[in-house]
Order: structure tokens, then C-alpha cells, then sequence
């Protein structure tokens, strides 16, 4: 990953929307909107007279042409995501939000924070394909759980309810047949296999996890860790031992995968005693399984970063 830089370019801050971006220029204290389109994005980027850093609120996806274009164009992009933009917020005692307030916020937030941030670099076609395609997958995932639940007592359409059903689930079968053959195509098959030799560890959550570490340079485990989300936020005063929470940036299907990873990997030889070990501690079961599901990330991270093989003994 890129380190961070010192600021010394003038900032931008900018508040997207599907429809539009409303931009704010702090030096000039300047605010401007305009369409959320490729042509009006590639007009505002030439009529700079000169790169400037950007600070932009990470959205699902109507933030990412913007993104690609301000980068192309040698402005220096900074990702702020909606938990810390909301904290800050109320961290200085901004009681409203408007699109307007939120583009001078991210400007402020890049301007005195700016020499902790790390500059976002745009991630490889093969990285966006893929979280793409497991975003699709648990949509329709989360479609067909809802609709089971809901139909679940009734019996009118029974019968077409259940073709629908398997329609749906023969879907879920070609995303994940697809994300196989990204994979293969990109030649990371043998790193897959390497991951899923760890008990516990799937189709899914490998290639989840393979996608990302494909993201960028970890310096370490504790970084790849925090991308998925699965590091802990401490709260901690004197002698209190505040409440250990996740701090569940980064994408969540990555961590229901890890989750659903750490569930399978609880019942195995290799881990039943990790697991079991932590519930005598005192951990409730959801805590014992983030707590393995970080585990096996670690591992599966130890993996692909030393290119070595899983051995069992050693867990």
C-alpha cells in the first residue's frame, strides 16, 4: 500500500451522489456541482490549473469513475469512509448534513488529517471483477434467503415457488463457476488450492481472500487484517476494560464469508481446540468465531505473502 504524504497541493473535497458530485475548493472556498457523468467529470479535471488532492466519500460504486479519471489526471485521491466522515462530523460539532456541508467536512477531515491518510491507488480489473461478481452473488444470496423466509408457511405456488428458487440457486452456481474462471484465466488457481487447504477455508472465502490480497502491498498480517475489517476497535480508560468491537470497514461479504469459514472451521481436528480454548475464556460464541475467522486469515495470509504451503502441525 502507498505511504502517506504531506499535503501541499490544494484540496478538494467532494460529496457524490448518483446524479451529481458537489464539489468544494477550499482555498478559494469555492462550491461547484455538477453532473456525475464521464463528460462532465473529464471537463471539470481540464479546467484545473493544477492536480489537486481530493478527498472523496466512498460510496457502494457512483464514486469510482470519478475516482479513476481525477487519478489519471495526476490529482492525489483520498478514500474517507462513511463511519469516519460521520464521527468527524460530529467530532467538530457539525449538526447538519447537506451535500454541500458534507463536501466542505471531507476538505476539512483531508486538510488536518491529511499526513495520517494513505493516497488510494485504483485496484486491478481483476480485483474490481471479482468483488463484483461476489457482491452479485450476495445479493442474490440475500434474495433467495429472504424470499425462503417469507414463503416459508405458504402453500399456494408451491410448486413454481421452488423452480424459482432452484433458478436462483443455479445462479449463485455460475457466479461462483465464473469467479473460478477469473481465477484460472489470471493464472491464481494454485494459489486458491494453496488457500483452501487450510481447514475451514471454501471456494468462496479463498477466492475472497485471494482477491484481497490482490488489492495491494500489505506491509503485514495486522494490515490485511484491518482491510477486511476484522480488526477490533478498543475503548479502553484507566483500568476499565471497555467493550472489543470490529470495526468492520472494508467489504462486509468479505467477513460473513470469514464468518461462515470460521463456523465450518470450529467443528475440524486442526481448530476445535483454538476454538473451544477461547470459550473457556469467557468469549461468547460470535467473539470465539471472529476471533477464528482472523485466525484463518492470518494463516491464509502467511500463505500467499511467503508463497509456502499449509502445514497442519503448525497451527
Amino acid at each position: 500500500m502507498a505511504m502517506p504524504v504531506p499535503i501541499t497541493q490544494p484540496i478538494v473535497g467532494v460529496d457524490v451522489a448518483k446524479d451529481e458530485l458537489v464539489i468544494f475548493h477550499a482555498e478559494s472556498d469555492r462550491l461547484e456541482t455538477i453532473p456525475n457523468t464521464k463528460a462532465a467529470i473529464k471537463k471539470w479535471l481540464k479546467a484545473l490549473s493544477a492536480p489537486v488532492n481530493v478527498a472523496i466519500e466512498a460510496t457502494n460504486i457512483y464514486h469510482l469513475e470519478f475516482a479513476d479519471l481525477a487519478h489519471g489526471a495526476d490529482c492525489r485521491i483520498y478514500m474517507v469512509g462513511g463511519y469516519e466522515l460521520s464521527h468527524y462530523r460530529k467530532g467538530v460539532n457539525v449538526r447538519a448534513k447537506t451535500d454541500a456541508l458534507d463536501a466542505q467536512l471531507l476538505a476539512r477531515y483531508l486538510k488536518n488529517e491529511g499526513q495520517n491518510l494513505t493516497p488510494w491507488t485504483p485496484p486491478s480489473p481483476l480485483y474490481r471483477r471479482l468483488i463484483s461478481l461476489f457482491r452479485r452473488r450476495a445479493a442474490v444470496v440475500q434474495a433467495r434467503v429472504s424470499l425462503k423466509q417469507s414463503w416459508a408457511n405458504e402453500p399456494l405456488l408451491k410448486t413454481s415457488f421452488n423452480n424459482q428458487i432452484k433458478s436462483m440457486q443455479r445462479l449463485e452456481a455460475l457466479v461462483e463457476k465464473t469467479i473460478q474462471t477469473e481465477l484460472k484465466e489470471a493464472g491464481l488457481l494454485d494459489q486458491l488450492k494453496r488457500c483452501m487447504k487450510v481447514e475451514g477455508i471454501g471456494l468462496l472465502s479463498g477466492a475472497r481472500l485471494l482477491a484481497s490480497f490482490q488489492r495491494g502491498d500489505f506491509r503485514n498480517a495486522d494490515a490485511f487484517i484491518a482491510f477486511l475489517g476484522l480488526d477490533l476497535r478498543i475503548s479502553d480508560s484507566g483500568k476499565k476494560k471497555g467493550r472489543r468491537c470490529l470495526t468492520k470497514r472494508g467489504d462486509p461479504e468479505a467477513r460473513r464469508l470469514m464468518h461462515n469459514a470460521a463456523m465450518s472451521a470450529r467443528r475440524t481436528t486442526a481448530w476445535k481446540g483454538f476454538y473451544e480454548a477461547l470459550r473457556a475464556r469467557g468469549l461468547s460464541t460470535t467473539q470465539a468465531l471472529v476471533a477464528l475467522a482472523r485466525k484463518l486469515a492470518r494463516v491464509v495470509f502467511a500463505l500467499l505473502k511467503n508463497q509456502s504451503e499449509y502445514q497442519p502441525k503448525s497451527v
